[in-house]
């Protein structure tokens, strides 16, 4: 699994003119898996985003209690290194993700987090003004 964690002042999905999930002064969570990953990789990554010190003072989420927007993205796993137009090969069915999606939300969740989420197999328009900017790549 992977997850792009960005420091934000507001971010929001809308589905269909809908905001499906809001926060403010917290964490935009973007999260890509892959066809190797398990519950125990979702809890492992759960774990790193929440424990990561990106914030102010190298606090994390889980010293401060910021608010985390989760949303799925399977072009984390695009590969682009030959031509110019990607390959999905090493991102997960939509039937593999989604479950491994809510795994790692519930493991946020577990951990105290605020979580919200965008929506799975759906067109999202993903607003966010970073802060910093600081946007940290993690893997498991």
């Amino acid at each position: 699994m992977r997850a792009l964690v960005q420091t934000v002042s507001r971010a929001s999905v809308t589905v269909d003119g809908e905001v499906a999930g809001a926060i403010e002064n917290g964490l935009l969570v973007l999260v890509g898996v892959t066809h190797s990953d398990t519950a125990t990789t979702a809890a492992a990554l759960a774990r790193k985003v929440h424990e990561l010190r990106i914030l102010d003072d190298e606090r994390s989420a889980s010293d401060v209690g910021v608010p985390l927007l989760v949303v799925s993205q399977f072009t984390l796993y695009g590969d682009a290194r030959k031509g110019r137009r990607p390959t999905w090969i090493a991102a997960a069915r939509p039937e593999v993700a989604e479950p491994l999606i809510e795994d790692f939300c519930a493991e946020l969740r577990a951990r105290g987090a605020t979580v919200r989420t965008g929506r799975f197999r759906t067109h999202m328009l993903v607003e966010s003004v970073n802060v910093g900017p600081r946007t940290v790549l993690l893997e498991v």
